[in-house]
């Protein structure tokens, strides 16, 4: 395999936002919370919500003493709720078992509320500088082009992380930075829909473009549509219950407008059912206990 690491590092330093994150001495509770944030949203949306969350909860114990609820109404309009309530479960098993600090090691950080293989290995490389190879979406697709030839990356698998680790240096610093560097480069560069190859650091070694460029399919799964749908119920439930400011809203008043009743009364179940939501009295609310989180 050809050494993609050298020019990967070398556009890096040249061509990679200034994030929050990326920064000296962000610490370990930023890049956890940065990382569940950036799961399914965009870097945009992320970063106001992100410098509100770390002011309001500068570490895993003040989050941890505070009501779940608070974790769902801060999140406001981030979308896919639960991973509050995940990140709040998970600050408060960092304050039990860990006395306060993020673990580094990978299989502690599994062990954790609502992290998954790609959160845990990013925490302990981008907080720690430990060498682990680190694969999200953007990288998968660097990687499918660059090392396979295809046009878009299939199904992820335990292979991606062999690929990336087959890339990586041996140093831990170096490694770090083509872990990020590959995502950058997929997030600008290497697009899904449109790459800039003439601006790819790595085009001279990249197999598809080698191959021509050709259209291999694309075997991802296809995200159902927001409008009419049931996360579009879910989420007006939940901002008329952050809207309410702790207050509890009668059943019947929770989105009484909504046009599909029926598709009302789903989003009301599976919040309850979720541990976003609690019903009480005929009445609905912000979960105000430290109930379980179910996990998916």
């Amino acid at each position: 395999m050809p050494d993609l690491a050298a020019p990967l590092i070398a556009w890096y330093r040249e061509n990679a936002r200034d994030l929050p994150w990326r920064r000296d001495g962000y610490g370990a509770w930023g890049v956890l919370v940065s990382e569940f944030m950036l799961q399914q949203t965009p870097v945009n949306r992320v970063i106001p919500h992100l410098e509100a969350w770390l002011e309001r909860w500068p570490s895993p114990a003040d989050l941890a003493g505070d009501a779940p609820a608070e974790a769902v109404r801060q999140w406001a309009n981030l979308g896919y709720p639960r991973r509050a309530l995940w990140l709040h479960r998970a600050a408060v098993e960092i304050r039990d078992r860990h006395a306060g600090r993020v673990p580094r090691e990978v299989e502690d950080l599994l062990a954790l509320t609502g992290i998954g293989d790609y959160t845990a290995r990013a925490v302990a490389v981008f907080a720690y500088g430990d060498r682990h190879p680190v694969v999200d979406t953007n990288t998968r697709r660097v990687l499918a082009r660059a090392v396979e030839g295809r046009s878009q990356p299939g199904p992820p698998s335990r292979r991606d992380l062999e690929d990336m680790a087959a890339i990586l240096p041996v140093d831990h610093s170096a490694a770090a930075i083509v872990n990020a560097a590959a995502m950058e480069l997929g997030a600008t560069v290497c697009t899904s829909r449109a790459p800039r190859c003439g601006a790819c650091p790595i085009a001279h070694a990249c197999a598809w473009r080698a191959a021509g460029y050709p259209d291999t399919g694309d075997a991802r799964r296809k995200q159902a549509t927001y409008e009419g749908s049931d996360r579009q119920a879910r989420g007006a439930v939940l901002r008329a219950l952050r809207d309410a400011d702790g207050d509890d809203l009668p059943l019947d008043h929770v989105i009484a407008d909504w046009p599909d009743p029926r598709q009302r009364d789903r989003a009301i179940d599976s919040l309850i059912a979720d541990g976003l939501a609690e019903a009480v009295n005929g009445a609905l609310r912000l979960p105000r206990g430290s109930e379980t989180v179910t996990s998916g």
